[in-house]
């Protein structure tokens, strides 16, 4: 099963995506993990090969499954481990082999084209506490056919003294 990290960094109300030139999607910069590598590891290190950045307070935000079906049938399956971090060293790229890098208000995440699924995830990424789990499927053409989410109770609980 492949295994993908991605990272998303939320700073001054705005959040850094990048836009990928074959369908022109948002996304946040990530890519596969590399054997004997953690799902941590490859979150830094996928993000500074595609931002030339550092990313700075980075913690897990979201653990999916996503699987892609055709008539039915499950043809390709992966996991997907999203991060967030609060900051970033160094000036990232405009642009990149892996497309253009952005700076967008966080509200844009409910607009801009992009997987719902990963529209999903980024919202709750930037917008709610605790750490949230799902499997996503998705046609060939990655139309969204089903989400399941689960969110963690552990950190709400915390807050409440529970």
């Amino acid at each position: 099963m492949q295994r993908i990290a991605n990272l998303l960094v939320i700073k001054n109300g705005k959040v850094l995506l990048l836009k990928k030139p074959r369908r022109g999607w948002y996304v946040a910069p990530g890519g596969k993990m590399e054997a004997g590598e953690s799902v941590y590891e490859a979150a830094i290190r996928e993000f500074k090969e595609e931002t030339n950045a550092e990313p700075l307070d980075t913690h897990v935000k979201g653990i999916y499954t996503m699987m892609i079906e055709d008539e039915g049938e499950v043809v390709d399956e992966w996991m997907l481990f999203t991060f967030v971090a609060h900051d970033l060293n160094g000036t990232p790229f405009v642009e990149t082999r892996e497309g253009i890098l952005e700076w967008h208000p966080i509200e844009s995440l409910a607009t801009l084209p992009m997987a719902e699924g990963d529209r999903t995830n980024l919202m709750f990424a930037v917008s709610k506490p605790g750490v949230q789990y799902g499997t996503f499927h998705y046609t060939m053409e990655f139309e969204l056919l089903k989400e399941m989410i689960q969110t963690s109770t552990e950190e709400v609980n915390r807050q409440y003294g529970q």
